[in-house]
Formats: structure tokens, C-alpha cells, sequence
């Protein structure tokens, strides 16, 4: 076999491992519930654009030119201006490969190695790897219950001006935190835009997770509440729909959308999938998320309970307010990064803290996922990690405590 090694750059990333199946119990990634994937009736809306609007494959883009499928557009900018306050015009939606390939149109459009960023002290996993790998400075801010710590930002922006530097954007998930689950409340979404006005920074808005709010109102997104046009906002069908469906979006005014998507060299993002999502969003989405919703609020108390009684003290964490993640601080003794090895071992997955957070507390922190598996499953796997943090570390003394 021919030896590549010596082709190789230092600088080549690890190599991939072979696919070997999920683990038994499943608490990574972003992955959906099977069961409330709307697999009928997205068949149906195939078998409808097949019918209808199959030729237009034969263009890329169909037919409909850079930012793609105009229709789905025209949706994506009336469900916002309906469910989040936010009118957007389809010229100014730019149709993607998902929410991270938005970030990385918008990282090529922004960043040069040795720029300054801002974002969440913990945050989405691939934007942190995302900024190491591109050689830029990151400035964590705290996250408390209501998100991004505004006084905190305040300081660190104040300190870069006497510096006589600043940041090329605040990068920030304000509805559903990934991966703490919180919802920034509008008045600090205010506070936010005068903070970035104030110090002349661009803001990088992240609503991935914005439908799946289980009891609360959805609030008004930061691009809504601003007349600058200094709000970049993307947004995904990922986590609403399917991950697996490739197609998210990004939004800004033109001047910079029209930079970023001259960054987009692909010949265009999943046109049937856009075509398909064009025709079911209409007349599904708002139903389907609303089920969507339901099921995963009910998964939201099965992984609670469990830590509950499993973990006890040990475990604190604040409940999410949506989405499909919670993020869980473990007592100090606990190396979480050996939990994970060990866990993993035995069939149980979970996200070690320093994938997801700079902080000082990522050591015995992890990000769990409760909206892939069953409610049974999350029971089980829950309790076989207690079990395993117990032989590894003596804690939690008891499990099975209520």
C-alpha cells in the first residue's frame, strides 16, 4: 500500500476512525428522535416536488440563482417575522449546508489569524474548534441564568478599547443556549445591541435552537431589535426537522451577505432538500414543531428525574428552557474527562465540559443530549453512568436515592 505519510503537512488533522455504530447509550451530538421525524409527510411533499419541479435539477441552484430556492426563502422570511418578530426580506437569506457552514462563510468573510472574537465562555462545540483552528484570539464571557453575561462583556470590551484593539464580531446563541439551555430575556438583548453600538462591534446572532422553547413566549431576536444592520443571524432545519436534511440559512443585509456568499464555492446547497422543505414548511412546520416540542419537553423531566435521583448533589444543573441539551456540573473530585473514557467504554456517551466550555469548571462538567434517545433508554443510561462515576470516583454515595 502506498505510504502517504511523508505527504502529509504537521499541521494534518487526526485521522478519522472507522464507523463502529452507536453506543448503547447515546448522549452526544445533536441528533433527533427518530420517532418525531415527519417521514409521511415529508415523503409526500418528495413525491409532490418530484412531480412538479424535478426538471429544474438540471440548473444548479434551480433556477433561482446564488442564495437559493426562492420559495423556501420567501418561508424562512415569513415564519420569522411570525414566530420571532423579525420580518426579512428573501434577498437578504442566503440558503446553506447547515448552521456551521454559515459560520464558516461568515469566518472567511470576517476573521484573519490574530483577529479577536467574542462569544460564550461555554458554547457550540464546533465554533470553539472552528476559532482554534483559525489561529484567532477568543475572549470567553461568562453565561449565567439569563445568558451571556452582559456586565462581564462590558469589561472585556472596555479593556480592548484601552488597548486600542476590538473584536471582529460577538458571537452568541441568546435563545437555547448551546449547551446551557437558557433564553436571554429581550431587555438584555437591548442591553446587548447598546453595548455593541457603544464599542463598534458586529454581532453574530446563532437561533439553531429558537422553536424548541418549551413553556415560555419565543422572544424577539436580536436582528429584529436592531435599525444598525450590524446582526448577523443563521438558523437551521436541523433541529427542528432533521439533521440529516442539509439546509440552513443565513441572514444579514446585503452588504454583507452579498460579501459572505461570494465565499460559497459549492454550487449550491441540497436542492432537493430545499425543494421538499419548501413545500412541507407551509403547510407542516408550525404543527410539527409543536409535537416536536411536546416529546422532547417529556424527555426534558425523563433526563432530570434521572440525574435527580442517580446523581443527587452531585450532579447540579439548571433545568433547560428548550432544546435537546443539559448541561451538567459534576462535584470537583470528578475528572471528567476520565468519566468520559471510562463511560464510554461501557457503552455510555457524553460530552466532556472542555469540548463545550473555556471556563474553569469544564473539567467536571458535560453536556448531555436527551433528545435522541428513548425515555427508557435515557432512564437506563443515566443510571449505568451514575454507576460508573460511583466505582471510578465514589460519588454519588447513593443512586436510585428517591
Amino acid at each position: 500500500m502506498f505510504d502517504f505519510d511523508s505527504f502529509y503537512h504537521d499541521d494534518i488533522k487526526t485521522a478519522t476512525g472507522r464507523w463502529t455504530g452507536f453506543p448503547a447509550y447515546n448522549f452526544i451530538g445533536g441528533h433527533n428522535d427518530s420517532s418525531m421525524v415527519p417521514v409521511e409527510a415529508l415523503r409526500a411533499s418528495a413525491d409532490r416536488v418530484m412531480s412538479e419541479h424535478g426538471r429544474r435539477l438540471a440548473t444548479y441552484n434551480l433556477g433561482d440563482g446564488p442564495l437559493g430556492l426562492r420559495s423556501l426563502r420567501e418561508f424562512i422570511g415569513c415564519a420569522l417575522e411570525a414566530r420571532a418578530d423579525m420580518p426579512t426580506d428573501p434577498d437578504n437569506i442566503l440558503l446553506v449546508s447547515g448552521s456551521l457552514q454559515a459560520l464558516d462563510l461568515v469566518n472567511e468573510t470576517s476573521l484573519r489569524p490574530g483577529d479577536i472574537v467574542i462569544m460564550e465562555e461555554s458554547t457550540y462545540g464546533g465554533v470553539i474548534s472552528r476559532f482554534q483552528h483559525l489561529n484567532v484570539h477568543i475572549i470567553g464571557i461568562r453565561v449565567g441564568a439569563d445568558g451571556m453575561d452582559l456586565a462581564h462583556l462590558e469589561e472585556e470590551l472596555e479593556a480592548l478599547k484601552a488597548q486600542g484593539k476590538a473584536a471582529r464580531y460577538i458571537y452568541t446563541i441568546p435563545t437555547i443556549h448551546n449547551p446551557t439551555g437558557t433564553i436571554m430575556p429581550t431587555a438584555n438583548r437591548r442591553q446587548l445591541l447598546e453595548l455593541a453600538s457603544r464599542y463598534n462591534v458586529p454581532i453574530f446572532e446563532d437561533d439553531c435552537y429558537a422553536d424548541l422553547i418549551f413553556d415560555e413566549v419565543r422572544p424577539p431576536t436580536i436582528r429584529s431589535l436592531d435599525d444598525s444592520g450590524r446582526v448577523i443571524y443563521c438558523g437551521s432545519f436541523s433541529k427542528t426537522i432533521a439533521p440529516a436534511l442539509r439546509v440552513g440559512y443565513l441572514i444579514a443585509d446585503w452588504p454583507f451577505l452579498s460579501r459572505a456568499a461570494s465565499y460559497k464555492t459549492d454550487a449550491g446547497s441540497s436542492a432537493l432538500e430545499q425543494l421538499i422543505l419548501a413545500d412541507f414548511c407551509p403547510q407542516s412546520f408550525d404543527s410539527h414543531v409543536e409535537r416536536l416540542n411536546k416529546h422532547l419537553r417529556a424527555k426534558c423531566d425523563a433526563i432530570c428525574e434521572s440525574l435527580d435521583k442517580n446523581f443527587g448533589t452531585t450532579a447540579q444543573y439548571h433545568r433547560p428552557k428548550g432544546g435537546i441539551f443539559i448541561w451538567v456540573t459534576l462535584d470537583k473530585s470528578i475528572d471528567i474527562l476520565k468519566l468520559t473514557d471510562e463511560a464510554a467504554k461501557e457503552g455510555v456517551a457524553i460530552n466532556a465540559g472542555p469540548e463545550w466550555s473555556l471556563g474553569e469548571e469544564a473539567g467536571y462538567q458535560m453536556r448531555l443530549c436527551f433528545g435522541y434517545p428513548e425515555e427508557d433508554v435515557i432512564t437506563k443510561g443515566i443510571t449505568k453512568l451514575a454507576e460508573i462515576c460511583q466505582r471510578h470516583f465514589g460519588l454519588p454515595q447513593q443512586i436510585n436515592n428517591k
